[in-house]
């Protein structure tokens, strides 16, 4: 009885730690990869500057300020995406670790419950006269 006592609360906490922790990762993927095409993007403009200067045959200003400003727009973007992310599942993730941790609180204490009702009822009834009697006191 205990055995599938500790066995169903174990199911149960298991299903709501996945239910809780069912949108982070999400997160999780937008902040790990966010930075990666933020840096994608700063090649790609850098990589624009250097073609206009090779078609222009010249370094001018004029000719390499629209690859930059692309490259470091890009750079922008993605950090703009992934600081929140990693800082949002951050958060998610210690405030999931705390409510896992007092479900876990909980089936134990429901199992220390059942476990000591079912030792009493098992010891018979002259061991719950005595319990009774020793409160009583």
């Amino acid at each position: 009885m205990k055995d599938r006592i500790g066995s169903r609360l174990e199911r149960l906490e298991a299903r709501a730690g996945r239910r809780l922790a069912r949108a982070t990762g999400v997160l999780a993927t937008v902040g790990a990869t966010a930075p990666f095409v933020g840096l994608f993007g700063t090649v790609w403009g850098v990589m624009n500057s250097f073609i206009g200067i090779s078609r222009q045959h010249t370094t001018d200003l004029a000719v390499v300020a629209p690859g930059i400003a692309e490259a470091l727009l890009a750079t922008a973007l993605g950090l703009v995406a992934a600081i929140p992310a990693v800082v949002l599942y951050n958060l998610l993730a210690r405030a999931i670790a705390a409510q896992r941790g007092q479900y876990a609180d909980g089936a134990a204490a429901v199992q220390r419950l059942a476990g000591r009702d079912l030792d009493r009822a098992l010891a018979g009834p002259a061991t719950l006269v005595r319990v009774r009697s020793m409160a009583s006191e």
